[in-house]
């Protein structure tokens, strides 16, 4: 029998693309499958930041009110199996395995992307867990995208910025319809950022989708460390701020409550599930602020951001959190990135770069990747080839007070976090 290493590494190469979006495939495998749409409500995410942190949100205010939740996200940070969770808990092996098997028997000629296997594999697994709601994260764009296989009773688009634009397109205008394409005729809508393209509402015209917007139809107001929330019919006064950290998280969390709203009749949601589910919430690797006393005092913080839109966020992020001592970077980030565009959102940040390689295909060797980051003003100290050295090469420098960030991927931040637990 395979183990589960094993059939990653066939994934990987059964295809003769990594990414080849369409849905043709998938839906001739869950045919073939004898699949069926989920009676259960779905909840789909797209948008190019926020998603991870709108899917968290809203699987644990659904949990702290009693319901049982499928999510499926991507990519993972360390263990393929975070991807598919059940009530939090990342799915078995053996229930992987098992799924890949019955995938790879309805397939036929069909040579599936890694990514579509990994879908299919959620679906099967949901499929029998008996659950009252699912939550999907869409991995690229969203019409072509092979979670756009289930019909969404309720969408979310969390933002819109350019990224992936050899996929996507060119503009944020191209980039909107394609995430708009998780519509559906009838179903709703919610929009997550305060500024949309028009082509998201062209959309929702087109198939007859309602649209509720940030900042229109819904809407948030701080009040010191509390918050307020007004939605389409309801609204909530004195909620706690969303444990994730970063005020984005208020948008992030508005549009969450927006699509609870919607779904209120089949899952209706108390008050105090949405404190404890705010308050609860957690998600590695988006602005997760890590405090190490050995062998010195300094605080890490790790972000995924891999985007100038995200790189800006952090940005702010780093700068309403000041430090006493010194703010250094140990930075990987991937050749199909906009690496000009995020280290210049992050200029002035940091006063010391450790830049490092990453194991992947679409890797920048990490001696142009460091002189791409230096043209640009930014000060590299020196170079890993991999990110656990290049953690290690920060922590030899920091003193007291100092802070590490490790960004630019979910390839630097998965194996930095490896790094620290097994230093704990």
């Amino acid at each position: 029998m395979r183990s589960l290493a094993d059939w990653l590494r066939w994934q990987e190469t059964l295809h003769p693309s990594s990414i080849d979006l369409g849905l043709d495939r998938m839906r001739r495998t869950l045919q073939r499958l004898g699949w069926r749409q989920p009676a259960c409500p779905v909840i789909t995410v797209a948008g190019t930041n926020g998603k991870g942190s709108t899917v968290a949100l809203t699987a644990r205010i659904l949990r702290e009110a009693g319901y049982r939740v499928g999510t499926f996200t991507s990519p993972h940070l360390i263990r393929y199996n975070e991807r598919i969770a059940i009530d939090g808990r990342e799915v078995s092996d053996a229930s992987l395995i098992a799924a890949f098997e019955r995938i790879d028997a309805a397939r036929g000629d069909d040579t599936l992307t890694f990514f579509e296997f990994n879908t299919l594999a959620a679906l099967l697994v949901f499929d029998t867990a008996g659950l009252d709601a699912i939550v999907l994260e869409v991995g690229l764009g969203g019409r072509l995208d092979s979670v756009n296989a289930v019909d969404a009773d309720v969408a979310i688009v969390t933002s819109i910025a350019l990224d992936h634009c050899d996929w996507l397109g060119p503009d944020v205008e191209s980039i909107g319809r394609e995430k708009a394409g998780i519509f559906r005729a009838g179903k709703p809508a919610i929009f997550g950022s305060r500024e949309m393209p028009a082509s998201i509402a062209a959309v929702a015209q087109q198939l007859n989708t309602p649209l509720f917007r940030l900042g229109q139809d819904f809407d948030w107001r701080r009040d010191g460390e509390r918050w307020s929330w007004r939605g389409l019919s309801r609204s909530y006064e004195n909620l706690p701020r969303p444990a994730l950290h970063g005020d984005l998280q208020f948008d992030n969390a508005s549009a969450v409550l927006c699509a609870l709203e919607c779904l209120a009749a089949g899952l209706p949601i108390t008050r105090e599930a949405i404190e404890q589910g705010l308050a609860n919430v957690t998600l590695p690797g988006r602005f997760q602020v890590l405090r190490r006393k050995q062998p010195a005092a300094v605080e890490w913080i790790l972000d995924v951001a891999h985007n100038p839109a995200a790189a800006q966020a952090l940005a702010g992020q780093l700068a309403s959190r000041p430090v006493g001592g010194r703010t250094l970077a140990v930075c990987g980030i991937l050749g199909d990135k906009d690496i000009e565009g995020i280290a210049s959102a992050l200029r002035g940040k940091f006063d010391a770069w450790i830049v490092v390689g990453l194991q992947s295909p679409r890797a920048v060797p990490v001696d142009a990747l460091s002189q791409r980051l230096s043209n640009l003003g930014a000060t590299v100290v020196t170079t890993a080839a991999e990110v656990a050295a290049g953690c290690e090469a920060a922590q030899t420098m920091s003193q007291p007070g100092d802070r590490i960030v490790v960004f630019g991927s979910f390839l630097t931040v998965g194996p930095a976090l490896e790094w620290l637990q097994a230093q704990s």
